[in-house]
This record gives structure tokens, sequence and C-alpha cells, in this order.
């Protein structure tokens, strides 16, 4: 794809011409999708909850909790890549779905009749981290085979609003459940959620297309050179290129503060369970608004200014999470989160539009899982970080140096051809 370097090209179209309220296919994939988001974010406090509470886990055994669900995204996300480019897309993630169920439903089976153990936790984490690599680059791949391309801003923009809806209650979920049922057994309602993301998949009747076969090549190509192409192509673009390094810095910090924060509310804030689930809760609350503005503000801004400048202007308030407090001070804490996770909204729903409009559509599981490589290799390091620093300095001290890092992920785009347009160039 050749850039183009004016402003004046034929920018995306930011605004659907079609409801997507009427959609079918689009309703089930959303339904699916938010159920299965609003499950996983239950697990996601419920598990390191189980290993504090129940397991005595150190800080360094939690932040690799953390880093068994990553590490998998920098060794699979290449290959994954090829798969899904060579598989039907849906009958992948169909099939995905189901051994999440399983590995998640192991849990609380265990736990049914006895006690879950530390190793198990690790198991579980990482195959549903693994499955989830392939899982991801499916559906974001998926994406634009059920919608147009002018519905894709709008379709984005609300799948991130109830996934971040569900980030957003999942922990008081989980929380509350882990007070009635115990964080073992609660863990159940993800296996289930799994399950009716996949009975909505199969419900779904747009087609289900073969591949389609790479125009760029007139003869086929190993596996290893496959997994290697959407890197490249994501590289040598200035635009894909920032996006990527972007993303990845704001993944480092974000798993970095996902593997702290858990243990630093309960054992640095003191505070309680259903209070932690409450203060992560109204952090991610900030998503969910900015899922909301993010079709107005496209339209109003452009959707390559508003990229960076929903960054410059949010990412610098994660600087107020270290400043929190016992008590009331923990309000703090969930503000700067919350507008963290508001600009991180609006620049994701830009950016994905313009990665599924702009890229052909026989290298999109590469091109995406290229560019998955680069931003999920960082989250083990996110984890290691966060482990080690909190080891060796203190909690407090690594989670400054994790909100650091988030503050500072829009100079990536600053340095990018996105500093001059106002809307990004058609291909």
């Amino acid at each position: 794809m050749p850039d183009k370097t004016a402003s004046t090209a034929t920018p995306l179209p930011s605004q659907a011409r079609t409801s997507l309220w009427r959609d079918r296919d689009f309703l089930l994939l959303w339904g699916g999708g938010a159920t299965s988001d609003l499950g996983s974010a239950v697990s996601t406090l419920l598990i390191p909850l189980m290993a504090v509470q129940d397991v005595g886990a150190t800080t360094f055994q939690i932040a690799m909790l953390s880093l068994a669900r990553r590490l998998p995204a920098a060794v699979l996300s290449l290959p994954a890549g090829v798969v899904v480019d060579r598989l039907r897309k849906r009958r992948l993630m169909i099939w995905c779905q189901v051994l999440c169920a399983v590995a998640m439903g192991s849990v609380p089976a265990v736990a049914f009749f006895g006690h879950v153990h530390l190793w198990q936790l690790y198991v579980v984490t990482a195959a549903v981290g693994s499955v989830g690599v392939f899982f991801g680059i499916a559906d974001l791949s998926y994406l634009p085979g059920v919608l147009t391309r002018d519905q894709l801003v709008d379709g984005n923009a609300k799948l991130n609003a109830t996934e971040t809806a569900s980030d957003a209650a999942g922990p008081a979920l989980g929380a509350l459940l882990a007070g009635v049922v115990t964080a073992a057994r609660a863990l159940a309602v993800d296996a289930v959620s799994y399950v009716i993301a996949a009975a909505t998949l199969v419900l779904m009747r747009s087609p289900d297309p073969a591949p389609e076969p790479d125009r760029s090549r007139t003869t086929p190509v190993s596996f290893r050179v496959a997994m290697t192409v959407g890197l490249r192509y994501a590289w040598r673009n200035p635009v894909l290129r920032a996006i990527a390094c972007c993303t990845a810095t704001a993944n480092l910090g974000i798993v970095a503060v996902g593997s702290l924060e858990v243990v630093y509310l309960v054992r640095s804030l003191h505070a309680a369970a259903p209070v932690v689930g409450v203060v992560l809760g109204a952090g991610v609350l900030g998503g969910f608004v900015g899922s909301l503005l993010a079709k107005p503000l496209t339209v109003r801004v452009g959707n390559a200014r508003v990229m960076w400048l929903s960054l410059i202007v949010c990412a610098p308030f994660a600087l107020m999470m270290p400043l929190a407090t016992p008590g009331y001070g923990l309000i703090l804490y969930s503000l700067g989160w919350a507008v963290f996770n508001a600009g991180g909204a609006v620049y994701q729903t830009a950016q994905m539009a313009y990665r599924q409009s702009n890229i052909p559509r026989e290298l999109l599981g590469r091109v995406n899982a290229g560019i998955r490589w680069v931003v999920w290799s960082t989250m083990p390091l996110g984890a290691l970080l966060g482990g080690i620093v909190g080891t060796w300095l203190g909690l407090h001290t690594a989670l400054w140096f994790a909100t650091g890092f988030l503050a500072a992920t829009g100079l990536w785009l600053l340095a990018s051809p996105l500093r001059g347009w106002r809307d990004i160039p058609e291909s």
C-alpha cells in the first residue's frame, strides 16, 4: 500500500450510513463478544484474588500469572496470523471459545471436589492466553467481512464500548461472586460466557468464506516465510509502525499496572476485596465513555488527529494513580485510570478502523498478527517489570514506573505523519 503524505486525499469514511441495530449478524457477534468480555473481566479479578487470599502467593508469583497469560502472544502471534489467513475465520473462533470454556471450567470443577493449586492457575491462564491469540486475530480480521467499510468506525466503537463496560462491571461482579460462592467456584461464570459466545457465532447466517488467495504472490510460500509477510508490511508503513510502537508502550504499562494493582490495593492501601472491585471498575468505566465519544469525536476532529490528540491529552492522567492513599484517596487511582482509558478507547477505535479498511483483505490476518506480535511482546516485559521492580524496590515505586510508560504513549504518534493530517488518506 503506497503511503500518501497529503491530508487532502480522500479521507476514510467516519460515519456509517446503515444502522447496525438492524444487522442480525453484527448483533449476534456483538452480544456474544460482550458476554465473553464480561466473563473474562470477572476472571481477571478472581484469579489473582485467589492467588492472594487462597494460595498465599508472593508479589512475584502474582506477576507471573500475568506473564503466563501474556507470554503466548509473543510466541504465537506470527504463526497465528498465517493460520487465520488460511482457515475459515468464524469456524476457528468457535473452536477457540469452546477450548477456553473447557480450560476455565476446570477451576470450579476442581474446587468443587478439593483445593485449587497455584500450578493449575498458571496452566489455565496460559491455555486461555494461547487460545486467545488465535481468537483475537481472527475476530479482528473477521469484522470487515460482516460490516461494510463505512460501518467499521461505528462497529468498532460499539464493540469497544461493551468491552470496556464489561471491564468496568467485571471486577465488581467478581468481588460479589467471590464473597458469595468463593473465587474458585465463581470462575464458572467465565466458562459459561465462552459457551454463550460460541453459540452466537454458530447462529450467524453470514457466509464463512474460504481464505482469499494472496494476489501479491504468484507461487505459494512456506509457512515460515508467510509469518514475516505481515510484519514487514506493517513496519514499512509509517502510520502502522507508529501505531504498533504506541500500542506496545501502552501495553507494557497496562500489564505492569495490572500485575501490581490487586496486591497493591490490598496490601499497601488496605482495601477490602469489594472496594478493590469498585475502584478498578470505576477506573475502567472511562474506557466506556471514551468508546461512546469515539464516533462523534472522529467526525469532528478527524480520524488521524483524534488518534494522537486523545492520548496527548488523556494519557498523563495515569500519573495520578500512584498518588492514591487509603480511604477516599482511592478516588485518585480510579480517576487517573478512567481518564487514561477514555483516551485509549478513542485511539483504539480509530486505529482499528484504519487497519481493517486499508490493509488488503488477503493479508489482514498476517498484518494484524505482525502488529500484535509487536504490541503483545511487550506484555510479558510489563509483567516482569511489575514483578521485579515491585519485589526489589516496592509496589509504590513499581507503580510509578508503570504509569510513566502510560503517560508517554502519545509521543510515538506525534513523531509520525499523523501529526500533520486531519484525516488518514485512503489507500
